[in-house]
């Protein structure tokens, strides 16, 4: 199925919209991250954790699924194709580990939010989760910023599949 001129740029601007914010959306759960863990009081890293949890599940969450759907529209409505070009490939499989990546990820963000919001936080609990959200958060940022450079500098390089369609 080929996209008309008017239907391709509406899933583009769909595709780099969701795709930024996921980026964007990221990038601020790795601040409110290392504000949780290195903030000097109780207060802070409780508003932190509490934030990271509904950014998570109400923002990250929707906007790696909507670039997911958007890119393998784009794509399969395009000259690019789904498995034409390696950085396609590359680019689809970044994008559903880290689906599946930050499906994961998300329940020990619920149970450190759960943490903090009890009476009892002190700021002091969980350091070894507190750090290894800073980590994975950062460790994700570089991950979409390989994906956003793929989209932009697009490699050459067709697949054996994108081979075949070519010549026939």
């Amino acid at each position: 199925m080929v996209m008309t001129p008017r239907q391709r740029k509406l899933a583009l601007t769909a595709h780099v919209t969701a795709s930024a914010g996921w980026l964007g959306a990221v990038a601020v759960f790795l601040a409110l991250a290392v504000a949780g863990l290195t903030g000097q009081d109780a207060q802070t890293a409780r508003s932190a954790y509490v934030a990271m949890d509904l950014i998570g599940w109400f923002v990250i969450v929707p906007l790696c699924f909507a670039s997911l759907l958007t890119g393998v529209v784009s794509s399969l409505g395009t000259t690019w194709g789904l498995l034409r070009y390696y950085w396609v490939v590359v680019k689809l499989v970044i994008t559903v580990l880290s689906t599946v990546v930050l499906l994961v990820h998300m329940q020990p963000v619920r149970h450190i939010a759960g943490v903090a919001a009890g009476a009892d936080w002190s700021g002091g609990e969980l350091e070894g989760l507190r750090t290894q959200l800073v980590i994975q958060s950062g460790a994700a940022v570089l991950v979409l910023l390989v994906a956003t450079a793929l989209s932009v500098y697009k490699p050459q390089g067709r697949t054996r599949y994108g081979l075949r369609k070519q010549h026939a």
